[in-house]
């Protein structure tokens, strides 16, 4: 008996060791990602100016990292451009508290274009820290470089704003296997506009569409559900579901005409349109329509080819779900 109780104990001791040594790898030798490149963005006014329509209209960089008003229907930006601070916890269901990056020179004037570059498409900062995947770098890592080089580039316009964003508090065992998340760049080459279905598979990776009309397994997508709709997000007054965006006849937008898809999205271009101030117990959209609003009527065109040559998926889902 006692030869098996020091077998049972060796045995407990080993795994111990080896838990202990790969938590240890993943929490100080991860993320193993290359060196930033060493890049000299030259700031013409056609990249400054692709980068501010990129970064306001469909990537969205400015709505998480700028302030925005809840207190109204799509919780328009309400100042604050790129000062960051906005907070992410758990009562979102977020795994802990995260809180958007100060993007504007105050904070980033020291990181060099590489770095951003680094950060952007592959989600490691230049401390060398992985971001939490709440930015989709995993997304733009899939952009054409020069689309990324016009985003870094308006981000350098930015006004400087002095904003101490407090440091994310990550539950175990994610504050650890954030470490495994960041991962290298694919590029692509942007498809030219003329080719709609193309160029909208490549808005609507850009926008990251899929990752909030999908259902979700603790923020992985669950394979299948893509664009079907279903993920849930916590707000005080209950849960907001995102709806099947596939082009199935009664649960998708399949029978949404292009025109009536476009109208969706620019009938937010009046910002005092269906933003009346909402109450403790209204639920609201997470989806930033204002500032999708102010993409162009050919982009949205072509967002729409390319939805409706998915395939329909038919899931029901029910939008607003109070307490």
């Amino acid at each position: 008996m006692k030869k098996i109780y020091v077998v049972l104990i060796s045995v407990l001791v080993a795994v111990i060791v080896i838990v202990a040594c790969s938590g240890a790898y993943i929490k100080f030798a991860l993320p193993r990602a290359e060196a930033a490149p060493v890049l000299s963005i030259d700031h013409t006014a056609d990249r400054v100016e692709r980068g501010r329509y990129l970064a306001y209209h469909v990537a969205v960089c400015m709505d998480c990292h700028s302030t925005r008003d809840w207190s109204r229907f799509g919780g328009p930006m309400a100042g604050n451009p790129g000062g960051g601070g906005e907070r992410f916890g758990k009562e979102m269901d977020f795994p802990g508290t995260i809180y958007s990056a100060n993007i504007t020179p105050a904070n980033l004037g020291n990181w060099t274009d590489g770095e951003l570059f680094r950060a952007i498409t592959t989600g490691v900062n230049k401390q060398g820290k992985a971001l939490f995947p709440l930015m989709p770098y995993h997304r733009y890592g899939q952009m054409d470089k020069e689309d990324i080089y016009s985003i870094i580039a308006y981000i350098r316009t930015l006004q400087p704003i002095e904003n101490k964003i407090p440091e994310r508090e990550l539950d175990f065992p994610l504050n650890f296997l954030v470490n495994t998340m960041p991962s290298e760049a694919k590029f692509s080459v942007k498809p030219d506009e003329s080719n709609t279905l193309a160029y909208g598979k490549y808005l609507v990776n850009m926008a990251s569409c899929v990752d909030c009309h999908s259902r979700t397994d603790k923020g992985a997508i669950i394979p299948g559900s893509e664009f079907g709709g279903g993920r849930e997000f916590a707000q005080p007054a209950g849960k907001v579901c995102a709806p099947n965006i596939t082009p199935h006849i009664d649960n998708g937008i399949g029978q949404w005409t292009m025109q009536s898809f476009v109208q969706r999205f620019k009938q937010y271009t009046d910002s005092n349109y269906h933003t009346p101030q909402l109450g403790p117990g209204d639920l609201n959209s997470p989806m930033p329509w204002h500032m999708y609003a102010g993409m162009k009527e050919s982009d949205l065109q072509a967002i729409y080819t390319y939805l409706q040559s998915l395939a329909p998926i038919d899931n029901a889902v029910t939008r607003y779900q109070k307490k």
